[in-house]
């Protein structure tokens, strides 16, 4: 006699999944972000209203379901990233610190000379440093501002060469936080 184990379906918590009242927490949300202008409040209260629906307006499982089937798995699975960028960001903030792009900068004033040099060199240093796209934003932008600056390169066009050199300089070269994040998947 073979027994047949059935599982049960479990029901979708919540009495408002799938109808119409699903769509009330991002209205309230879009609404009041047109009315207030802050959108992170705005946000917030969606999500609050949105958990108070899920737990049948029950606030500790809706705080719940906020902060263990919301937060914690998105930061989980972000951690990894957000650590790196963080890194990347006091590396930069370091070396701003530390004077290296004030000494490249002293450098720059012997070396480039034309508008021309200003951006070939922005081109050149993007090329250069290929090992994460926000890291050579960062690094390429806070070196050869004060460079462009001085021979009146517009922030737009510097703005254009860096993000021209960033990603596709990262995504083609082996050894860069890209190869690793595609390798990794």
């Amino acid at each position: 006699i073979e027994e047949v184990i059935v599982e049960e379906e479990e029901e979708p918590a919540g009495m408002f999944y799938a109808t119409f009242w699903a769509l009330v927490p991002p209205i309230v949300a879009i609404i009041l972000a047109l009315i207030t202008k802050e959108v992170y409040s705005s946000l917030f209260v969606g999500i609050l209203l949105g958990a108070l629906f899920y737990s049948n307006f029950d606030p500790i499982p809706g705080l719940d379901a906020i902060i263990n089937d919301g937060m914690v798995p998105a930061v989980a699975d972000n951690a990894g990233i957000m650590l790196f960028l963080v890194i990347l960001g006091a590396m930069v903030a370091l070396i701003n610190r530390a004077g290296g792009s004030a000494a490249f900068g002293r450098w720059a004033e012997t070396h480039i000379k034309t508008r021309v040099g200003a951006m070939f060199a922005t081109f050149l240093l993007g090329v250069l440093i290929f090992v994460d796209d926000y890291f050579n934003c960062l690094t390429v932008g806070s070196v050869m501002r004060p460079v462009t600056d001085r021979q009146k390169v517009s922030r737009a066009k510097l703005a254009y060469l860096i993000d021209a050199t960033a990603a596709p300089i990262c995504i083609i070269a082996p050894v860069s936080s890209w190869a690793a994040a595609v390798t990794s998947s």
